[in-house]
């Protein structure tokens, strides 16, 4: 574990409202409470994965296996102990364990390979980047540590003909990686708090964004080493960002302040949509790879809530299946609108939200 660890993640954890008694005693159920813009209603059948004494932080579905999910776990909520990778995969009756691997510090975030369907890249409390391979079963394939705090964040490229790896640290750094991480190619530095969050964009090779501490979004170039764009966006800490998946202009920003906030790179004197609702932090946001101007952002107000901020009420729901911080989210690529979650209460949930099912998006008001 890094230098004063533990002591900056108690206080991360206090200055984010993380001040609730601690309890992952939530019942097993199959359906989950769901409150939507205009009725309460039932939504369909949660698979529930139960990890004993693992606090989720991060899930990723494949981008090869439409039924396999990645989730990055720590024990103690990440204050202390080891952490944990889970390989799940998704079945008729529920969630089944392929694959776990033990780190020796909590694991914050996870990315699976754009390029190897066996391979995925973990984040920890340790400074390191663990390169694993599920045809593995024991150590992971590399492990690279340069950064000096924990990593908070890791991404795969997605453009063709790119292969690369960000990862966003406590340590004030985001860094550029080639796919093996035998180094590291390049370090951008030019936040003035932790980062949170690297996403790399979509659609414009060697281009990512990353969200941080000190309240700004940034977009960097890698071939440049140069941040393009610094966005004012929120007064209070950015714990999340994330890119449209049909507009290269467009970038969502979830903070601390509660709020979603949906920005035009174009013209960011103010958002094109601020989303209201959750109570506490907004810690991960994601938009679907369904549909141009739906997201979900999931908090720690142990809720998730989807999102159409074309619309003039935007909320669409707000799913209640959680009985502590919901940390991971996750759209699937293959299966329509199908959602994965991942909570401190020590489960994974994939299900499919009512208001994004056929028909029921479009029907809304």
């Amino acid at each position: 574990m890094v230098e004063t660890s533990s002591t900056q993640r108690v206080a991360f954890m206090i200055l984010h409202n993380k001040t609730e008694s601690y309890k992952s005693s939530e019942p097993e159920t199959s359906c989950a409470r769901v409150f939507g813009a205009s009725w309460p209603f039932v939504m369909t059948t949660v698979k529930v994965f139960r990890s004993a004494a693992r606090h989720g932080y991060a899930v990723e579905v494949s981008p090869y296996l439409p039924n396999r999910v990645a989730c990055a776990a720590a024990q103690y909520y990440g204050i202390a102990g080891c952490g944990t990778l889970l390989v799940l995969d998704e079945t008729e009756t529920g969630l089944a364990l392929v694959k776990s691997w033990e780190w020796s510090d909590g694991l914050f975030d996870v990315a699976w390979s754009e390029a190897n369907e066996h391979v995925l890249v973990a984040g920890g409390g340790d400074g390191s980047l663990q390169l694993w391979d599920t045809t593995n079963h024991s150590a992971p394939l590399r492990v690279a540590k340069e950064h000096t705090q924990e990593v908070y964040s890791v991404d795969w490229s997605q453009t063709r003909g790119e292969n690369l790896i960000v990862s966003g640290s406590w340590d004030q750094t985001a860094k550029v990686w080639d796919p093996a991480l035998s180094r590291s190619l390049s370090t951008l530095r030019g936040h003035e708090g932790v980062i949170y969050s690297t996403i790399w964009s979509p659609h414009i090779p060697g281009c990512f964004a990353s969200a941080s501490g000190d309240g700004t979004l940034r977009v960097w170039d890698v071939k440049g080493a140069a941040c393009r764009l610094a966005v004012p966006a929120h007064k209070a800490e950015i714990l999340s960002c994330d890119w449209c998946k049909y507009d290269q202009n467009i970038v969502a920003t979830g903070s601390v302040d509660c709020t979603v906030c949906v920005w035009d790179l174009r013209n960011v004197r103010q958002p094109v949509s601020q989303l209201r609702g959750h109570t506490y932090a907004i810690r991960r946001l994601k938009f679907s790879p369904f549909d141009k101007t739906v997201l979900a952002s999931c908090s720690y107000d142990f809720t998730v809530r989807f999102w159409d901020y074309s619309r003039l009420q935007p909320l669409l729901d707000t799913v209640e299946h959680h009985s502590e911080f919901v940390c991971g989210l996750d759209f699937n690529l293959h299966i329509l609108n199908q959602v994965v979650d991942c909570s401190w209460d020590e489960t994974v949930k994939i299900y499919t939200p009512a208001c994004l099912s056929a028909g029921a998006h479009g029907a809304a008001p």
